[in-house]
């Protein structure tokens, strides 16, 4: 089954998406996806071209990601804020043979050059043409042609990651393997989303958690999104309120600028039912705030995007704060140990999974396959956890950020939340450095919040008093900002590269 074929399963007058203020039904995004269908391979592109679509949450991505699928090609969503050098960088490596730019992309334009993308040929303006281009509405100004059949193994999507495998590699997803996602979350949870429901579409779509999760699942159930381009708090809950929101998926760091918001109706998501989480660790603490200022259960969920993405979720079974939950229908979970034996309830293990969902490996890439998906098809994710007594789930840290400080293992997470609890402290992360004597140490960068004064060995002995000696920062640096990713995640690689560079 082509992923695509859930657009047309709907009645035609539903609204699908509301974009700049503008809505679509299924009847009219269905026309519109046929006819840009003919246009893309009336240019000769078919099953298995790899087909870049470089744009924001809007009209133009969701049109042209259901045509390339519909074509039986893949599709590539890419970061529209990727420099021009990166960007290039990606298109070659997936040998893409054409790229939709979106209105607000157009300095992508600059990596699709002849001479950095030899095996481009067709360059596609979203709202303009480019040079040398074609326009999206000429391309869709054709007779339509009908959606290719595909079967589960085919490839759908090429995605970006670093996940558990370092430098950026595209993960390779099969209709497959998206389609059996949104069905295992579908079965999660009784509450979870129907047609009756509308989204909130802030997740960028070249991210997997906002292609599945948000736009894939409301494919699926004939609910409308409304798509968001860019994040800002009031703007968000005025959207909220507007379109009378009720399932709204987004990173920690969403939550937390909604639970900072000062001044604003704690009725301002009366209409929100269904609120999640996830693509980083959600702090206890803008849980409960969420909880303390609208009344809203934010719960969490795990996944990434090996495995299309959702792995566990904290919806339907009464999760406490602080969990993601438990295994989606139909997904192995085991917690292990660095011999690969399970470890036992309340010790943190790596997480393995296996399932339906898991990937087919990373995009001519063997060697990056096979260090984290085993011959018996379980996924080495690289993130610790532990589960409790009754099976819930929770997160530790990655693998690749332990901290190892005389032979003791020192999870930077832990050191982060006990340096959030001071009262001057705004935003943490810790990392560890190279240390003569002990191997490693901890290293602390802080943020002091704004009208507080506080001192290096304030941060030292407040930790001291909560956590063993060797856990404890042995420097703290105050910057202005954490840097994070977009999914709310720590860029701990950006601290190091910056604590070797003060070395050196």
């Amino acid at each position: 089954m082509n992923l695509a074929s859930l657009l047309d399963q709907h009645p035609a007058d539903r609204v699908a998406l509301i974009s700049r203020g503008r809505k679509t039904t299924f009847g009219e995004l269905q026309q519109q996806v046929a006819g840009l269908r003919g246009g893309l391979t009336r240019l000769g592109i078919g099953r298995g071209d790899r087909v870049a679509v470089v744009a924001n949450n809007n009209w133009y991505f969701v049109v042209s990601y259901l045509a390339t699928l519909g074509v039986g090609a893949v599709a590539v969503p890419l970061n529209p804020q990727t420099p021009p050098s990166a960007m290039a960088s990606e298109l070659r490596a997936v040998g893409a043979v054409a790229v939709v730019i979106g209105p607000s992309a157009r300095s992508a334009i600059e990596a699709v050059g002849s001479d950095s993308t030899p095996e481009l040929k067709h360059r596609i303006g979203a709202g303009f043409q480019p040079d040398g281009g074609i326009s999206l509405d000429e391309l869709m100004s054709g007779d339509p042609v009908p959606m290719v059949e595909t079967d589960d193994d085919d490839l759908a999507v090429l995605v970006f990651t670093s996940g558990t495998a370092g430098s950026p590699k595209a993960a390779k997803l099969s209709h497959g393997n998206l389609l059996i996602n949104l069905r295992q979350v579908a079965a999660s949870s009784e509450e979870g989303p129907g047609p009756d429901d509308v989204a909130f579409g802030l997740l960028p779509m070249f991210h997997i958690y906002g292609l599945n999760v948000v736009l894939g699942m409301t494919l699926a159930t004939g609910a409308p999104v409304v798509l968001i381009e860019r994040f800002d708090p009031v703007a968000a809950l005025e959207a909220i309120e507007k379109h009378g929101i009720t399932m709204v998926s987004g990173p920690p760091n969403m939550w937390a600028a909604f639970a900072g918001l000062t001044g604003v109706s704690p009725d301002s998501m009366s209409t929100v039912r269904l609120a999640t989480s996830g693509a980083a660790k959600l702090a206890p603490e803008v849980a409960v705030a969420m909880a303390e200022r609208y009344g809203l259960a934010v719960k969490e969920g795990y996944g990434l995007t090996e495995a299309s993405p959702v792995v566990t979720a904290g919806l339907g079974v009464d999760a406490p704060v602080g969990s993601v939950g438990v295994p989606v229908p139909g997904m192995e979970v085991r917690l292990v140990d660095l011999s690969g034996e399970d470890v036992l309830v309340g010790d943190a293990g790596e997480i393995w999974v296996r399932g339906p969902n898991v990937f087919g490996g990373y995009w001519e890439d063997e060697e990056a396959t096979a260090r984290i998906l085993d011959p018996e098809g379980w996924l080495h994710t690289g993130d610790l956890a532990v589960v409790d007594d009754d099976g819930f789930i929770y997160l530790v840290d990655r693998i690749k950020d332990l901290i190892i400080v005389s032979g003791f293992n020192v999870f930077p997470a832990e050191v982060e939340e006990v340096l959030l609890e001071h009262p001057a402290i705004e935003a943490a992360a810790v990392i560890g450095v190279p240390h003569p004597y002990t191997g490693e140490a901890v290293r602390a960068y802080v943020v002091a919040r704004s009208g507080f004064s506080i001192e290096e060995d304030d941060v030292i002995d407040f930790v001291a008093g909560r956590l063993a000696r060797y856990k404890c920062p042995n420097k703290v640096t105050f910057v202005e900002e954490i840097p994070v990713g977009l999914g709310g995640k720590v860029l701990r690689k950006a601290l190091k590269d910056e604590a070797r560079s003060a070395v050196d």
